[in-house]
């Protein structure tokens, strides 16, 4: 007779606590069954969750694949070439907020000095000798001038000399202001003549020839020169003025092409006129700004 017989059979998937008893045999579990029973179960339990994984994966490409026909309204890849595509402007924009936009604005521009000294209508600004050959002396460059006499007067054509005066009348000078600066030896008048009009200073620059001289100036410790002597003349124009200078030495010798230091006086004191009456523009053309 075996053992065993007529008992109930040991159900590895209850617990021993639910287990039948078993006759003459120990209480002792089946260690065997229950490992294989074990075993069963994991591989059950792998098997269910290979299973999910594959359907989960399924559901996620399912997903994608709907999301993106319904991004392009098409089940269908487009073989379109990129010149049919919606370009920039068809695009939505990312952002539904107006940018606010500003009308250009732009300062004024500048006033042009040339303006305030082309015409007498415009050209208000006081002037003078001590306006126009300020202080007692002069520097350019390294140079140092001395200022000696000034002169202003109305009666244009006495204060020149030779074919100057005809000039001047013709054109119709209104006023000429003078002043002599000296230095080493060298002196040099330096003459201002006002016109009403741009035009009429233009006109006398270029009628003037190589006598038109405008008169020397001396006095205040200045001897006599350029009265019977070679001396170094020029003659130019801007705005309603035309400016001169006559230079010389002041012991009664004649100029040569060779006296430089006659030339460069002459020559600074040429560039400072033009320098005034140009700060005269300047200065009328900033103050009209301000108002």
């Amino acid at each position: 007779m075996s053992y065993g017989q007529g008992e109930p059979p040991w159900d590895p998937w209850k617990p021993t606590s639910q287990q039948s008893e078993r006759g003459s045999r120990s209480d002792t579990p089946d260690w065997a069954a229950l490992a294989e029973a074990s075993e069963a179960r994991n591989k059950r339990r792998r098997l269910l969750l290979i299973l999910g994984g594959a359907l989960a994966t399924v559901a996620v490409g399912a997903a994608v694949a709907v999301a993106v026909v319904s991004a392009n309204g098409s089940p269908e890849a487009s073989d379109k070439p990129s010149s049919s595509l919606p370009g920039t402007a068809d695009l939505p924009s990312g952002s539904a907020a107006t940018v606010p936009t500003f009308a250009p604005t732009s300062a004024p521009p500048p006033l042009d000095p040339m303006d305030f000294i082309s015409s007498v209508q415009k050209d208000k600004a006081p002037i003078s000798a001590d306006t126009l050959f300020p202080g007692t002396q002069l520097t350019v460059g390294t140079n140092v001038y001395k200022k000696g006499p000034t002169a202003d007067t109305t009666k244009c054509a006495s204060a020149a000399q030779n074919t100057l005066p005809a000039v001047l009348t013709k054109n119709r000078c209104t006023r000429v202001i003078r002043a002599t600066y000296t230095k080493d030896g060298v002196a040099v008048t330096v003459g201002v003549a006002l016109f009403d009009t741009t035009d009429q200073a233009t006109k006398t620059k270029q009628q003037a020839d190589k006598k038109s001289f405008v008169t020397s100036l001396f006095g205040k410790g200045v001897p006599t020169f350029c009265r019977k002597t070679v001396c170094r003349s020029t003659t130019n124009s801007y705005g309603r003025y035309a400016y001169f200078t006559l230079a010389g030495f002041t012991n009664g010798k004649d100029v040569t092409a060779k006296d430089a230091k006659v030339f460069t006086a002459g020559d600074d004191m040429a560039e400072f006129a033009f320098r005034q009456i140009r700060r005269r523009g300047e200065v009328q053309a900033a103050a009209a700004a301000d108002q």
